[in-house]
């Protein structure tokens, strides 16, 4: 008996030793934000609300003898039970390239400029029929089948990195709502010191096809984006321009729209406190599947906020957002909301 319990805890030991040794290195982080947030919609009725933002991301990520990194993740969301863990995988090579695998994005998007706006959780809630958007990469469609090329830096010339990515058909038969068969796109992020200011410009193309039932749509999505940000010490200046369509929108995902958005920010930090302002201006044309010329949608958002360091990883945040949205060429939707609240993360 005494043979069999020593027997019993070597076998454990090895096998525990061999786990160790055998595992992969999995980091944690997440943030925890709470705040409430007061919306007052013109010729609506006022609201109070309670938002939180809540994430845990678990990393996974190994070394192999040749010195190529595979890495990969997934994400709790929220306290919903909403579980994301549909990341693919990221291969980091010894040049500083790395290849995306499953789920791996769209490089036009991956180069759309960060537009400075307010850090709170407020905002006006426009009805679901106005589709214009604020964002620079609301035409970078794809599919999970796809893969995404991400060059290592000072790529053809000093301080020029690049993406290239592909999606393909999920091989799921064609209905009324319309569905990405397949996808391409490009992009590009240039940095360039300019004296005392660091500048970068990012910009991306990309265009998809995809079907439906019945009828055709008039344009798949797909677009065009630019944008410059402009450091100078503790000021963030930016700005940027993006163009394109997107298919399958809507209550039933049988629309189509035709887009721009012009967006503009600041942001500047002194000390334990962040400043940010932002404006963005978007406006679409929505049509039923396969026409041209609809209805005209416009939304304008002006944001700003200021963040407080209370400690390390504890930040104090108080927003202020107001808009101006237009639906189907009449005006819906204005108001203006606050926030305030505190972000942990770790």
């Amino acid at each position: 008996m005494k043979k069999e319990l020593l027997m019993g805890t070597a076998l454990v030991s090895t096998l525990g030793a061999a786990s160790v040794a055998e595992a992969v290195t999995a980091t944690m982080s997440g943030n925890h934000q709470t705040g409430m947030e007061f919306d007052s919609p013109t010729g609506g009725t006022d609201t109070n609300a309670q938002i939180n933002d809540n994430n845990f991301t678990v990393s996974l990520s190994e070394t192999t003898d040749g010195g190529m990194t595979i890495s990969s993740s997934f994400k709790v969301m929220d306290e919903n039970s909403k579980y994301d863990a549909d990341a693919g995988f990221t291969l980091a090579f010894t040049d500083g390239s790395k290849l995306d695998v499953l789920n791996a994005g769209n490089a036009s998007g991956s180069h759309a400029v960060s537009i400075p706006s307010s850090a709170g959780a407020e905002g006006v809630a426009t009805t679901s029929t106005n589709v214009a958007p604020t964002g620079l990469d609301f035409a970078t469609g794809g599919t999970s089948f796809g893969v995404e090329y991400h060059t290592a830096s000072d790529f053809l010339a000093d301080g020029l990195s690049m993406s290239f990515s592909a999606s393909t058909d999920n091989g799921a038969a064609a209905t009324a709502t319309y569905k990405t068969d397949q996808g391409f796109a490009i992009g590009a992020t240039y940095v360039s010191d300019l004296g005392d200011t660091a500048i970068t410009i990012g910009a991306g193309i990309s265009t998809t096809e995809g079907s439906k039932t019945s009828t055709a749509v008039a344009n798949d999505t797909g677009g065009v984006h630019v944008g410059l940000s402009a450091v100078t010490g503790d000021l963030t200046v930016a700005v940027g321009f993006a163009d394109g369509d997107v298919a399958g929108v809507g209550d039933k995902g049988d629309s189509e729209y035709t887009a721009d958005v012009v967006a503009a920010g600041v942001k500047y930090v002194s000390g334990d406190l962040t400043f940010n302002v932002g404006i963005a201006s978007g406006e679409a044309q929505d049509n039923t599947y396969g026409n041209t010329g609809g209805s005209d949608d416009s939304l304008d958002v002006t944001s700003a906020s200021v963040s407080y360091a209370v400690a390390s990883g504890v930040t104090a945040i108080l927003g202020y957002t107001s808009t101006e949205a237009g639906d189907d060429g009449s005006s819906v939707d204005d108001g203006s909301a606050w926030y305030i609240g505190a972000n942990m993360s770790f």
